[in-house]
């Protein structure tokens, strides 16, 4: 693969030298691009392409299962069910040392807020997240996946 030109930083710099590089896009889908960045705002095409890199990356050292990762769990459920307090409680208190940290807020008369910060194998971090998602009274939830080497 050929490499491209390594751009000149400001002295003092902290990141690595970046190295500049040209790719061929069809028009239609830069069009899209543009859009999609003009949405969100401030974001540049080359800031967007690196976002897009280290996600791709993220979700292979999760596929590939290598190493230790990190998630969050966002649950939302009824706080006025007893039931799927109690389980919520038996399932947070089985993960262990997976368990970084919670938070919990409520979030209106019947509806209530967990954030769970896992850590762990990613086979066990995401069997774990399925247990929690799944329990009956989880009004919704998802699975959001890092890992601590982050590229």
């Amino acid at each position: 693969m050929k490499r491209g030109r390594t751009s000149k930083r400001a002295r003092g710099a902290t990141e690595p030298d970046l190295i500049r590089f040209g790719i061929s896009i069809p028009d239609d889908l830069l069009k899209k691009f543009d859009e999609h960045l003009n949405e969100k705002g401030n974001q540049n095409r080359s800031e967007a392409i690196r976002d897009l890199i280290r996600d791709r990356l993220v979700q292979n050292a999760w596929s590939e299962g290598k190493g230790e990762q990190i998630a969050t769990v966002t649950i939302v459920y009824d706080g006025q069910n007893a039931d799927v307090q109690r389980r919520l409680a038996e399932n947070k208190r089985a993960l262990g040392t997976h368990l970084m940290s919670s938070m919990h807020l409520r979030i209106n008369l019947h509806q209530e807020l967990e954030v769970l910060a896992l850590r762990g194998p990613a086979s066990t971090i995401r069997s774990e997240a399925e247990g929690l998602l799944g329990l009956k009274g989880i009004l919704h939830g998802k699975l959001v996946m890092t890992t601590p080497t982050a590229p």
